[in-house]
């Protein structure tokens, strides 16, 4: 199993907006490639009550899966929450393979 961890911070000023968005439209255009076997959406506890971070956990089977969604998704995805929310954030992710 592959896990692919987004990390995204973003300003108050769109928080409501972007947490929204996150919800009915970009998790939903992600899952939508077929490509993930499910997600899971967390707030990361912050050490302040400003602080507006959140773990997108996406799961896959392989990482041919990962590899299509690179080529065929990703850079339309990531483009799309660039324009809409533009310097009101900062992301980074990050691939992990289970080991059992």
């Amino acid at each position: 199993m592959i896990l692919y961890n987004v990390t995204v911070s973003v300003e108050d000023s769109i928080h409501d907006e972007w947490l929204e968005w996150m919800k009915y439209k970009h998790i939903p255009d992600v899952i939508a490639t077929g490509l993930f076997t499910e997600y899971k959406f967390f707030r990361i506890m912050p050490e302040s009550p400003e602080e507006k971070t959140y773990s997108i956990q996406y799961f896959l089977n392989s990482m041919d899966d990962y590899k299509k969604y690179c080529d065929k998704y990703a850079s339309d995805l990531q483009a799309e929450h660039t324009r809409k929310f533009r310097d009101k954030f900062v992301a980074f992710r990050t691939l992990l393979e289970s080991v059992e």
